[in-house]
């Protein structure tokens, strides 16, 4: 890939939390090369050039300190210093690299060099390109005070923290106008009390306006937790997920989780109306999906307590707090297929094959993929 070096960007620096002696930084001033200007770039837009598999940035680097960039990329995901290879991605990974140790042997062009990333079939997500705080290796000096301070990486939760308010309106907005569901579903007595009368008493029209709003309520809820996880894995050690979930996306993914666990818990009932008929047993599918739905929202309570958990502690102790929200997210579901399991059981023993078989293809088979998806993904 061979690229005129004819304009240098000139656009405002943006403010980065760094220590006051580091130079080498990266900003967010992406460019793009005009297709219909050759060799001239202008300022990256990301509602106009969509279709760009290249974006470059103009970097000072000076060879006295590191120069040490952190960013999550695809498999072959190519970075060009002044044109010249110093990077492929062999795997979707997260990277770090010393830009400094590349430019030893290149010309700067007006004391600036030409950071280049590019992909071969999709446009790079540059948004995870970020510096690594430089902190020098020092000998303490007589009288010196045995003090260091050392920058932490910092994880906007600002997303985090909005979506915490909106689950707690949602699930106040519930109580008031919805008394009677609410009690009958997260009241602790009833919830132990697995027995089939128990969960046919909860049985409502599944298209009833308090059950969307409550399997609503649980999507969000359960979606803000795996986009916490997720976030807190990308920033704490090597990846390799199916969802990737970066700082500026924080917000579109936690959307996504929502909409795809809201679509799964409502479109089960198909599923298991189509198994059902498969394997004869039509008559389990009514009692299965009501002792799965009052489960799945009753332990869905929990979830933002684990997510007040993560932002409160996370900066402290991400290893910890990160194994507690994958505990907790697995232990919903686990849970909630155990009871499924038993209550199920009440009615027809689960001892027999063929009912063991089905429910193997409707829970355990699912759970199995689940897990893998959100929590041993990494």
């Amino acid at each position: 890939m061979t690229l005129t070096l004819v304009w240098l960007g000139q656009v405002p620096a943006q403010g980065q939390v760094l220590p006051l002696e580091q130079k080498n930084t990266i900003t967010s001033n992406w460019l793009v090369q005009r297709g219909g200007d050759a060799g001239q770039l202008v300022p990256y837009v990301a509602s106009m050039h969509a279709d760009y598999n290249a974006l470059h940035q103009w970097l000072p680097i000076t060879q006295a300190q590191p120069f040490n960039i952190a960013f999550t990329a695809p498999k072959d995901l190519c970075l060009f210093l002044n044109n010249r290879l110093i990077f492929k991605a062999d795997s979707t990974a997260y990277y770090t690299l010393d830009l400094a140790k590349y430019s030893g042997g290149t010309q700067p062009v007006e004391g600036k060099y030409l950071l280049t990333v590019w992909h071969p079939v999709q446009q790079p997500s540059v948004s995870s390109f970020r510096n690594v705080p430089f902190v020098k290796d020092s000998v303490q000096e007589p009288g010196e005070r045995p003090l260091s301070v050392k920058v932490r990486e910092y994880v906007n939760q600002n997303a985090f923290i909005i979506f915490m308010l909106l689950i707690g309106l949602t699930y106040g907005l519930l109580r008031v106008n919805y008394p009677n569901d609410f009690k009958n579903l997260f009241d602790p007595n009833r919830f132990l009390r697995t027995s089939s009368q128990e969960t046919l008493q909860f049985s409502k029209p599944i298209g009833a306006v308090s059950n969307v709003l409550f399997v609503l309520a649980f999507s969000l809820s359960l979606a803000l937790l795996i986009a916490a996880i997720h976030t807190n894995v990308q920033h704490v050690r090597l990846f390799n997920r199916l969802f990737p979930v970066s700082e500026a996306d924080i917000t579109t993914k936690i959307f996504f989780y929502t909409l795809l666990i809201f679509g799964v818990v409502v479109f089960k009932y198909a599923f298991l109306k189509l198994m059902g008929f498969v394997f004869g047993l039509g008559g389990l599918v009514q009692l299965q999906y009501q002792e799965f739905m009052r489960s799945l929202l009753f332990l869905g309570l929990f979830l933002p307590l684990v997510m007040l958990l993560y932002l409160s502690l996370n900066m402290m102790m991400p290893d910890a707090i990160l194994l507690i929200s994958s505990l907790a997210v697995s232990l919903v579901l686990v849970i909630t297929i155990l009871r499924v399991f038993y209550a199920v059981n009440k009615k027809v023993s689960v001892i027999n094959l063929h009912l063991f078989s089905y429910l193997c293809a409707t829970e355990v088979i699912p759970l199995a993929i689940m897990l893998e998806l959100i929590i041993f993904n990494y």
